[in-house]
């Protein structure tokens, strides 16, 4: 069973950074292609941005792709995404997926963690 979890969410000001990371177990982390997506309150879930299997591959979301950068560390079992320049637009709750698959995809995911939440004050 795969497990997402987590963490580094937390509270920030206009145009500072943070990163999140989320751990991966269960199975081969390398055999997974991985991705962030993001829920805003009385929003749906968007996707952020993914990375396929080996970390040669990204896709962004064009409302991030200047300021966010994701990658993983396949020896440590996590993927991380770096936020830089966040806007208040950016606060919602951060969720970590995974799929076993080659390609990225902007919606198809087959595990999912439990969230971090964001907020970036004004």
């Amino acid at each position: 069973q795969v497990q997402l979890i987590e963490s580094g969410g937390g509270l920030v000001q206009a145009g500072g950074s943070l990163r999140l990371s989320c751990r991966f177990s269960g199975y081969t982390f390398s055999a997974y292609t991985l991705a962030w997506f993001r829920q805003a309150p009385g929003l749906d879930r968007e996707f952020v941005a993914g990375i396929n299997r080996n970390g040669d591959n990204t896709q962004l979301a064009d409302s991030v792709k200047d300021r966010f950068t994701i990658s993983r560390d396949n020896a440590k079992n996590t993927v991380y995404l770096q936020m830089n320049t966040l806007k208040p637009e950016d606060t919602a709750v951060y969720f970590c997926a995974a799929r076993r698959a080659l390609f990225i995809s902007t919606s198809a995911y087959d595990y999912w963690g439990q969230g971090a939440q964001v907020t970036v004050s004004s």
